[in-house]
């Protein structure tokens, strides 16, 4: 039977389970998890859960993550990712470098995030995101997160590419958004990546169009 742990580079446009079914007819097996909801639009680390493995799930969820990402400044979407409807638009040419760097410099450290609609939170036992896509807003809590890192690396206005590396319940959408407001013009976010997860780095991780038994690691506790 395999057990174990497969560390797969999620590509674009898939969701996190639409990844799952792949590994299980793959591996022709039933008993097959991942260790955390990635958006269909991100792609890098996905943990696959094999066997046994599955049982090992709240471990993961604890673990840092870093991300690479593009804000798009000027424009609000009903998501706050390239998916959704636009909302809103305002244009973005006021606003400088300079300030640019120095909100950045403002969401470092611990804070608190209000998650976004479109999350699998639940909610009186429904995921947060069906009820968006029904069109119903709810009252959400505010909840403590931290940035470690947050860096700018690359200013081409109004696109701006940055890193985060952050602790567990950091939604990388919302940080944009709030980013966005700080500005002054609003923000989405119109590409993200996610580079680390815990121990395991993007190099560690396979194509979902090569993986084989041969991938499969052994985790211990």
């Amino acid at each position: 039977m395999k057990e174990g742990l497969l560390v797969i580079d999620k590509p674009s446009g898939m969701t996190s389970h639409d990844v799952v079914e792949v590994v299980r007819r793959r591996f022709k097996m039933k008993r097959v998890g991942h260790s955390g909801t990635l958006d269909p639009v991100a792609t890098g680390i996905l943990v696959i859960l094999l066997g046994r493995a599955t049982k090992l799930f709240t471990q993961f969820v604890h673990f840092d993550k870093a991300y690479e990402a593009t804000l798009r400044l000027g424009v609000v979407t009903t998501t706050g990712d390239v998916q959704g409807a636009v909302v809103k638009e305002q244009d973005p040419g006021g606003v400088t470098p300079d300030e640019v760097r120095r909100v950045f410099g403002t969401f470092l450290g611990q804070r608190q995030q209000v998650p976004p609609m479109v999350s699998a939170i639940k909610y009186k036992g429904q995921r947060l995101y069906e009820l968006a896509r029904r069109g119903i807003q709810v009252e959400r809590t505010a909840r403590p997160i931290k940035i470690y890192e947050l860096s700018i690396t690359r200013l081409d206005l109004p696109e701006i590419d940055f890193t985060v590396r952050c602790s567990k319940g950091t939604y990388v959408r919302r940080l944009g958004e709030e980013i966005g407001e700080a500005l002054g013009v609003g923000g989405f976010i119109a590409r993200i990546r996610r580079v680390a997860l815990g121990p395991f780095q993007i190099k560690d991780a396979v194509s979902l169009d090569v993986f084989n038994e041969s991938h499969i690691r052994h985790w211990s506790s």
